[in-house]
């Protein structure tokens, strides 16, 4: 039977996912993927699993934005530069 925390979850994860779409900001985007990424991860450990979810962590949520804003953050040196 599903619980009720399960339900957050996943009502969370399909609002997570619909934000970080809808987002037009890289910067904002990045800050959203991560939130995502926690919210994903929670859901992985209610759903015993915790080694997805540790892996999710560390990639979904400290990576990818991380590699994402480094991104940026050289585009907009390059553009500077001209």
């Amino acid at each position: 039977m599903i619980g009720f925390l399960q339900i957050l979850l996943f009502v969370l994860v399909a609002a997570g996912g619909t934000a970080v779409v809808l987002t037009r900001d890289p910067v904002l985007q990045a800050i959203t993927v991560s939130l995502y990424g926690v919210v994903l991860a929670l859901l992985f450990f209610v759903h015993q699993a915790p080694d997805v979810a540790l892996s999710q962590i560390v990639i979904g949520s400290v990576a990818l934005p991380l590699m994402i804003l480094l991104t940026l953050a050289k585009v907009k040196r390059n553009e500077a530069r001209g």
